[in-house]
């Protein structure tokens, strides 16, 4: 059905079926037509007081009206359905909606109205210049209402100056307008051959006008060593050569070998990072193939990607943990970070 013919139904229970008043009419509708939402919606303009709907709109076949685009839609046109109301919390619809994806496994669609990863993300260039300056010219709702983040500026090949410059401001750098054109520049390049540009991608970029290659590393792995026995505690001494070419060493124990050369190198540098993730990829075939290290570290608020490769896992692990440090240390020279100051080398 459809929501004129759906709405019309329930008008005509309520006028020829008797005693109708002391009854609540409840709809449930599917979405075989992507209309269950509208048609559910029409039903109570026409008298009904009860939505059978889901969260995420799981159910039979295409699915059922989604609860939340339900409620949104009867707390943000308040104008339009001024005499019901839902009495949902609505602060709790994100985190509900990423509870029930996990359990049942089916994934949320990214383009899914009001708790897709796309409901307020904004990558054309036009609607973030709109969206810069006043929120409201592309966003109905704010998305703390339903529990979710600040909406998202996604920086892709559609995007424009403005937000290139907005995001650049936001990761604490200044740059002067010849460094931003040049940053325009390389960030169109880049965006034409990956579909979104992560926080990690920004930083590498804006480095380079900032800085030179030898001024992005204030740390280089001179030499490590690693003892390992079974039934005793690993430990790791790590050498490591700062910009100014002064060698500093610590030793430090682990949980194990990794944990214990990371230890000893945040002993050098002053940082205390979080490991939240740890990826080895052979990068050649055969028995000396080639390693990479991937490992995403957490300091206070910001996280940090680094990468290292080498035959020896250990060092490619070394190298791939002060990859992370060194863009952490960089940071601190070109802008501030969010949380207390770093320590320096």
């Amino acid at each position: 059905t459809v929501p004129e013919e759906f709405a019309e139904l329930i008008r005509h229970l309520k006028s020829n079926v008797s005693n109708i008043d002391q009854a609540v009419i409840s709809v449930h509708c599917h979405n075989d037509l992507g209309l269950a939402v509208a048609n559910s919606i029409a039903a109570v303009q026409a008298g009904a007081r009860q939505i059978e709907c889901t969260i995420n709109g799981i159910g039979e076949r295409a699915g059922n009206a989604a609860m939340e685009e339900v409620v949104m839609a009867v707390r943000t046109r308040k104008d339009f359905f001024n005499s019901v109301y839902t009495g949902i919390e609505t602060k709790h619809i994100q985190p509900c909606s990423k509870l029930v994806s996990s359990l049942t496994g089916f994934f949320v669609q990214r383009n899914k109205a009001i708790v897709g990863k796309n409901a307020f993300a904004h990558e054309s260039g036009i609607h973030q210049h709109g969206f810069l300056k006043r929120k409201d010219t592309f966003e109905i709702m704010d998305p703390a209402d339903i529990g979710g983040e600040e909406s998202e500026l996604v920086m892709g090949k559609h995007s424009g100056r403005n937000a290139l410059q907005s995001k650049v401001q936001e990761l604490g750098y200044t740059l002067d307008q010849d460094e931003l054109d040049r940053l325009f520049q390389e960030f169109k390049i880049l965006a034409d051959e990956k579909k979104e540009i992560f926080e990690d991608d920004f930083h590498t970029l804006i480095q380079k006008q900032k800085f030179s290659v030898e001024q992005q590393n204030t740390y280089e792995l001179g030499s490590m060593q690693c003892e390992f026995e079974s039934g005793k505690v690993p430990e790791a001494m790590v050498n490591l050569v700062s910009i100014d070419k002064q060698e500093h060493t610590a030793s430090a124990s682990g949980d194990g070998p990794v944990d214990a050369i990371y230890n000893a190198i945040d002993k050098i540098t002053g940082l205390s990072c979080k490991l939240l993730d740890y990826q080895v990829m052979a990068k050649t075939k055969g028995q000396d193939a080639q390693g990479e290290v991937t490992v995403r570290v957490k300091h206070e608020k910001r996280e940090i990607l680094g990468k290292g490769a080498g035959v020896n896992t250990l060092e490619a692990s070394a190298l791939a943990y002060l990859n992370a440090i060194n863009k952490l240390l960089l940071k601190t020279k070109s802008g501030p970070v969010e949380g207390s100051e770093l320590p320096g080398p």
